[in-house]
């Protein structure tokens, strides 16, 4: 009976020892430079403190419980979890800034390209406004041009009709040839028809029939080939002498009648065909 009462008091100290060793170690005291702050951590907690108690089975417990393991542990796990929520935070923040930066990227890229098509545009705008300014200098020297001589009237076709003594009527022959000089005449502009009459005789008689003959002419023109009558410079010219030709020593009188008749034009004909060129070249308006 002694025998089983000493055994079982001598299991209940073993039994005993361990708990006591585990609750009654006190941890020591740390170092102050060793000490991390909650700045040094990443969850902005204070770090975990190993476990430092000795106790009397020292840092290995051989009869430590699932309990006092899942206690020392749990604290750890925490810290786990939240160093894992922690990152995918981040993760998610620099993917969300990355998403903006690149958005960024984009919208500056095409005002960019904005910007560019609107510096194109201004100076494809600015060539052709300076295109047009050296257009419209260049018809303003023309026009002073023109204007200058508007009054200045050359000599371009020139026409004789011959008739009988005492005949004022025009032949076959004189028709044909007014029709071969008026017909594009229809066209044009900026010319006057210069009609002079020459006749044979003497004094007022020779002019008389002189005027008649330039009369038909100047009729035939107007009628037949809608000539103003303003375009048209008539004059009886009588019996005067015609300008001597080279092979002759001086001016000589003719016998019958003639008509001279003179095309003469100046530059506003020019200036119509300069007009139209530019108004071409001009580029359009959208």
């Amino acid at each position: 009976m002694k025998n089983r009462t000493l055994f079982a008091l001598l299991l209940a100290v073993v039994l005993a020892v361990p708990v006591f060793a585990q609750q009654s170690s006190t941890p020591p005291t740390q170092p102050a430079a060793q000490t991390a702050t909650k700045a040094d951590s990443a969850t902005g907690k204070d770090p975990l403190q190993p476990e430092t108690r000795e106790g009397f089975w020292g840092r290995m417990n051989p009869f430590a419980r699932k309990k006092y393991v899942a206690r020392q542990t749990q604290p750890i796990r925490d810290r786990i979890n939240e160093l894992d929520e922690l990152t995918a935070s981040n993760t998610r923040a620099i993917k969300d800034t990355d998403a903006r930066a690149q958005q960024g990227i984009q919208l500056a890229s095409a005002k960019a390209s904005e910007a560019d098509q609107h510096a194109i545009e201004a100076g494809n705008k600015a060539q052709a406004a300076q295109q047009t300014a050296q257009q419209a200098h260049t018809r303003l020297n023309t026009v002073e041009q023109v204007v200058t001589n508007i009054d200045q009237y050359q000599p371009t076709t020139q026409t004789e009709i011959l008739f009988k003594p005492g005949q004022t009527v025009l032949s076959h022959n004189a028709k044909a040839a007014l029709d071969e000089m008026a017909t594009p005449l229809k066209s044009q502009r900026g010319y006057v028809v210069e009609v002079q009459g020459f006749s044979s005789g003497h004094g007022q008689v020779a002019i008389s029939n002189s005027q008649k003959m330039a009369e038909s002419v100047v009729r035939y023109l107007a009628l037949n080939h809608d000539i103003p009558i303003y375009r048209i410079y008539l004059v009886g010219m009588g019996n005067a002498p015609t300008p001597a030709s080279a092979s002759d020593a001086k001016p000589k009188r003719i016998t019958g009648g003639r008509v001279e008749i003179s095309l003469l034009k100046n530059n506003l004909e020019q200036l119509a065909s300069t007009s139209t060129v530019s108004t071409q070249d001009q580029p359009q308006q959208k």
